[in-house]
């Protein structure tokens, strides 16, 4: 094998150090600044990335605080619009109630009324069917006619002695 041949040596490790140093030269002066340039654009993609991603999610956060001010800024409208709608509700089935009862009342006055009457009436009918009666059965039982004026006196104190 040639390369192992000590007589070729010198020009093998001459060869080999210039090779080494083109190679070098080549990888330090291209390769390397390309690969350099491509590693430091990245690293700024990536910062300019996480710089973005802190800015959006600054604004979620306070977009966030706006929505949640904003939802319980509605909660309380709401709550109060319930409150006020339940007062105003509350006082108006308290004036119905209340007009309800005094129509109620009047009703009750006027049928009180009307069955005072009813029991006058009643009450000065049945004296005088009373007296009629009376005064029939008085008169066959003694044959004649007897005093009217009597008669409802009679039947006047009998309706007393039971509170009519």
């Amino acid at each position: 094998m040639p390369q192992f041949d000590p007589s070729t040596f010198a020009p093998q490790v001459f060869w080999l150090v210039v090779t080494f140093i083109v190679l070098y030269v080549l990888m330090a002066k291209v390769a390397l600044p390309k690969i350099g340039a491509v590693l430091d654009e990245r690293q700024r993609k990536i910062d300019d990335n996480l710089d973005k991603a802190a800015q959006i999610k600054a604004e979620a956060e306070t977009a966030l605080a706006a929505y949640e001010k904003a939802l319980a800024e509605a909660r309380a409208h709401a709550v109060a619009v319930v409150r006020e709608t339940t007062d105003r509700l509350g006082q108006e089935g308290e004036r119905r109630s209340r007009e309800l009862a005094d129509r109620l009342a009047e009703q009750i006055k006027a049928g009180e009324a009307r069955i005072a009457a009813a029991k006058e009436t009643a009450l000065a009918g049945v004296r005088d069917v009373a007296a009629d009666i009376a005064g029939a059965v008085v008169g066959r039982l003694i044959g004649g006619t007897p005093d009217r004026a009597r008669l409802e006196a009679a039947i006047g104190a009998a309706l007393e002695e039971q509170g009519q």
